[in-house]
């Protein structure tokens, strides 16, 4: 197949994903003509890049039109030291004796033999982008989570890119040359994912797409790829569902304007009409349903709700970031067996025990899904009804994990999405979890910090008898006229 352009463009057609497993390149050489005696550009080399192509070449032409000199280069496999690609000498162009062939296939047995030395873990790997104006330090921090989140949906982290940009390119996040870096280390790595740090428009995420064929992801994205993951329960994978759909419709309109224009014929839509308009109108009808059987399940909670608010049980809920422990406290104080893992949203659906505690004080003890930074709107819409469940609660335990190095900001963060949902008011006790993995000198200090709560190791029923003894004096006493944040 040969490809011809004109002075200032080649149109590559759509190959879909022909010759796209790692080892292989995309099975097309470039070559083009330069009115200059210059050699490869740049660009060209971000190209070759890009495009996963065989080779770039050029050929630079006389005042005559006659042919010149010529240069040519390919990418290189993963190298110690971290050369992207071979660029040959531009030389007299009937003086060029490479065989583009033996070439191209030498290069695709060494990629393949980069690919299968690499372990084999069943998963899909994926590199980190970090783009901003926050601090070098927030910056890592913000990547560990990423990371984290990532270990969560199955996915296996090769590197991770940070970047301190006081403005975000709008159209693609970065510029064009630290696109390239990624798509070095995506290649270095063995990435097929690009995952972004933030939340992209429509527009950032078709245009990137535009630039690298491996499939590109936003924080957003991951977050719900992992609340699909671990829903259980009816109303969990409705939530997860509606927000779903309520991400993904803006960017289905979003996709091609063009095909607006695609319905044909007087009288509108009749053979005319395209995929992305019944997509767009089958993701609305589905979004009203949801929301319909999401609204009967709010019904029966709340039914549910008052029947125990008429027994006179308390109602205690667990509340906190993500993986602070609130789930392995509820399987000590109640000897269950509800999962709980070293992961970020593993519990996503409420679950509710009742436990009798000293005095023969009976409590209700709720465990709600785990709080974290910018959560995406459309899950905080869609968590509504999981979240609910603290409107009705006397007393909330708040469990952070006092060993994280970003305990007081993650504690903020909590209290930040309290402060929306209009609980600021509900009296609350703070747990400091894995108290046992601080030394003294941390201790005083997240004391000092914090300036109050009840240590704790979630795991040791031992540990937990002076936040059982706060609690019940906390349900016993009249609830103060202001609370303080954490007392």
């Amino acid at each position: 197949m040969v490809i011809c352009g004109d002075a200032s463009s080649i149109y590559i057609p759509d190959l879909g994903r022909f010759r796209q497993s790692g080892g292989r390149l995309r099975g097309l050489r470039l070559l083009h003509t330069h009115l200059s005696d210059d050699g490869l550009t740049q660009e060209d080399l971000t190209d070759l890049l890009f495009l996963r192509l065989d080779s770039v070449a050029v050929l630079t032409v006389g005042g005559e039109g006659r042919p010149r000199r010529m240069q040519h280069a390919h990418i290189l496999p993963p190298n110690p030291d971290g050369e992207t690609w071979d660029v040959s000498e531009l030389k007299p162009w009937d003086r060029v004796e490479a065989d583009f062939t033996a070439q191209a296939e030498a290069l695709e047995e060494e990629l393949a033999r980069v690919e299968a030395g690499r372990e084999v873990t069943g998963q899909e790997r994926a590199l980190l982008v970090h783009v901003g104006p926050e601090p070098k330090g927030r910056q890592e921090s913000s990547l560990d989570e990423l990371a984290d989140l990532s270990g969560t949906a199955g996915l296996a982290v090769t590197g991770r890119v940070s970047q301190r940009i006081a403005k975000v390119n709008p159209k693609t996040i970065l510029g064009k040359g630290k696109l390239a870096e990624l798509e070095v280390e995506a290649l270095r790595g063995g990435a097929s994912v690009i995952i972004f740090d933030r939340e992209l428009t429509p527009a950032q995420l078709r245009n990137l797409a535009d630039v690298t064929e491996r499939k590109v992801l936003d924080r957003s994205q991951l977050i719900l790829d992992i609340f699909a993951q671990h829903a259980t329960t009816k109303a969990g994978k409705l939530q997860v569902e509606l927000a779903q759909l309520q991400y993904t419709l803006p960017r289905l309109v979003g996709q091609n304007k063009a095909f607006s224009r695609l319905a044909g014929g007087i009288g509108g839509r009749g053979p005319g009409e395209t995929k992305l308009e019944i997509d767009r109108r089958r993701v609305r009808d589905r979004i009203t349903r949801v929301r319909k059987d999401l609204k009967e399940l709010r019904k029966r909670r709340g039914l549910r709700r008052q029947r125990r608010a008429k027994s006179g049980v308390p109602v205690v809920a667990l509340v906190g970031y993500t993986n602070a422990g609130k789930s392995t406290l509820l399987n000590t104080l109640t000897s269950s067996e509800v999962l709980a893992e070293d992961k970020l949203f593993a519990t996503l659906d409420p679950t509710t025990r009742r436990i009798r505690f000293p005095r023969e004080r009976e409590v209700i003890l709720t465990d709600t899904v785990g709080f974290i930074r910018e959560l995406p709107k459309e899950l905080r819409e869609a968590f509504l009804a999981t979240l609910e469940e603290l409107e009705e609660a006397d007393l909330l335990v708040h469990v952070a994990d006092a060993s994280h190095p970003e305990l007081e900001e993650r504690v903020e963060a909590v209290e930040n999405i309290l402060a929306d949902m209009d609980l600021a008011t509900v009296p609350r006790v703070l747990a400091l979890n894995k108290w046992d993995l601080l030394g003294d000198e941390d201790k005083a200090l997240v004391k000092n910090a914090l300036g109050w709560g009840i240590p704790i190791f979630a795991k040791r029923r031992d540990t937990l008898e002076e936040l059982v003894e706060e609690i019940l004096f906390r349900l016993e006493e009249p609830p103060p006229d202001e609370m303080t944040v954490i007392s």
